[in-house]
Parts: C-alpha cells; sequence; structure tokens
C-alpha cells in the first residue's frame, strides 16, 4: 500500500519510517519485536512509542504485544481488525495450526449465515482473544490429527492453512458444538455434496479413529444419498456394538438406530427440512 507523502511527514520520521518499513516487508501486522528491529530501540521504548501510535489511531492494538496499522484512506477511523483470518494467524505466530470447524465451513460456503467466532485448531492451548468485537477461540489437537489440510489464499500475497472440504465435514461431525450443531453440520454436508471426494471423506473418518464420526457420516451419506451403498458399507465394516447419541450436544432420547449404532436424539425431518432451506 502506498502512502502519500504529505501523509507520512505528518508522523514524523521514526513513525513514518516504521511504516514505510512495515509495509515494505508486508507486514501490515506486526509485534514489538519488528518495532525494536525497525527502529533499533529496546523493549521500553518500542512499547511507548507504539501507545503513542495508537492514541493516534495510526495503529490498532490487537491483543498484547501484537498490532495492525490502519490504513490512512480510513480517515478518521481509529479501530482496524483487518482480514480476521490473518489475524487469527498472527495470534498463533503462523506455527501448528489451522483454521477449522465453523470458520472453516464459512471459507468452504458450507454455511448460510456468517460466522461469529473465528475457530481455529492448535498444536499449542491458547487463551481466547476478543479483537475490536472479533472473538478468536482456540481449539487444541494432536498432531496425529492435522491431516487434510490446505491453503487457502485471503489476498494475493497472503494465505492461511485451512482443512479442507471433506475434513471439515469430519471435524464437524466430531465436534458440532463449533460448528451450531450437527443440524449445521449435515446443511454443509448437503450445500457441497457435489465438490464432495466421498472416497477421501470416509478415509479421513477411518483415519480419525471416532466411532462417532463414523456412525454419524454413514448415516447421512445413507439419508441424503450421497455416494453409493458400497461407500456405506465401507463404514459400517468399521461399526462395534456401542450406541451413541446422533448429536453428542442434545439428550440422550429418541429410538435407537441399529443399522449404524446410532440414538436419533434429532429427527429424520429435522434433517431432511435443513436442506429445503
Amino acid at each position: 500500500m502506498q502512502y502519500k507523502n504529505n501523509k507520512l511527514k505528518t508522523l514524523g520520521p521514526q513513525a513514518a519510517h516504521l511504516i514505510t518499513t512495515l509495509y515494505e516487508r508486508n507486514r501490515s501486522r506486526f509485534r514489538l519485536k519488528d518495532v525494536q528491529r525497525i527502529l533499533q530501540i529496546n523493549e521500553a521504548a518500542s512499547r511507548n512509542f507504539v501507545r503513542k501510535l495508537v492514541e493516534r489511531g495510526i495503529v490498532t492494538r490487537l491483543k498484547p504485544g501484537l498490532f495492525i496499522l490502519v490504513p490512512f484512506e480510513l480517515g478518521k477511523e481509529r479501530e482496524y481488525i483487518g482480514n480476521p483470518f490473518l489475524v487469527a494467524c498472527e495470534i498463533v505466530n503462523g506455527k501448528a495450526y489451522y483454521l477449522s470447524h465453523g470458520t472453516a465451513m464459512e471459507i468452504h460456503g458450507m454455511v448460510t449465515q456468517p460466522q461469529l467466532i473465528v475457530w481455529t485448531t492448535t498444536l499449542k492451548p491458547h487463551r481466547p482473544v476478543n479483537a475490536l468485537g472479533v472473538e478468536f477461540r482456540f481449539i487444541h489437537s494432536q498432531k496425529k490429527f492435522f491431516f487434510g489440510l490446505s491453503d487457502y489464499w485471503v489476498t494475493k500475497q497472503e494465505k492461511v492453512r485451512v482443512s479442507n472440504l471433506e475434513r471439515t465435514v469430519i471435524d464437524g461431525l466430531k465436534q458440532p458444538e463449533y460448528c451450531g450443531g450437527m443440524t449445521e453440520v449435515a446443511k454443509g454436508l448437503w450445500i457441497r455434496q457435489n465438490d464432495i471426494n466421498v472416497s477421501r471423506l470416509i478415509g479421513f473418518a477411518v483415519k480419525m479413529g471416532s466411532g462417532a464420526v463414523i456412525r454419524r457420516l454413514g448415516y447421512l451419506l445413507e439419508l441424503y444419498k450421497i455416494g453409493t451403498p458400497e461407500d456405506c458399507q465401507l463404514l459400517r465394516e468399521h461399526l462395534t456394538e456401542t450406541y451413541v447419541r446422533l448429536d453428542p450436544l442434545l439428550p440422550s432420547e429418541g429410538k435407537f438406530l441399529r443399522r449404524w449404532k446410532l440414538q436419533l436424539n434429532v429427527s429424520v425431518e429435522e434433517f431432511l427440512s435443513v436442506v429445503r432451506t
């Protein structure tokens, strides 16, 4: 992003140098250590310097130690967060993460309403962050479950890691509470059914090693007539005698379906109704 010379002059030489350098390095989001390196000042001085920039509305504080430049073209706007997906990546330092669950569903066009929380799966636990009203939440996972991921280009220069279409369905079936519930996961599956690789979907379900995921997936594939009878049979081969709830967020009630070892605590009609809307 290019700034007009007169705009830079109003900042003072140090601020102008910092901002110009950050944009030259494609670092609209930056940390205190970046300020220290660019201006060659110590930590205390960098904190004081950035605090003044925040007070002037030149920079927005996203979380302790993490900031973003407010584009000049926004005029007097003092609060700016930029793209939340990129912010989520920055919060975890771009390491061992992927955008997942409801956020991945939004990226893949599997939802009909905007998501209010940015969900990120990480190897290390992270506390929730609220930046300018945007809530970032983090789901702790083991390394063995980091598969089925792809890149999503947010801009021409910047990308984030996200669960691919099939993996997003699997995550939703395992933890529907981070997706708005089982009916929302089912709707997402229905919306993108023509683009889903069913063999890959089944492979991921088996690799996840979750009997609940296998049961829920088989049930929905059969209900929505996605894939072939052979696909469902592959899933049935991994069933045990244990029954699980179709929707883990709802009470243990409803009839038991022997074919998929499921307690149907959500009616068939409810699952069918979500795909008609």
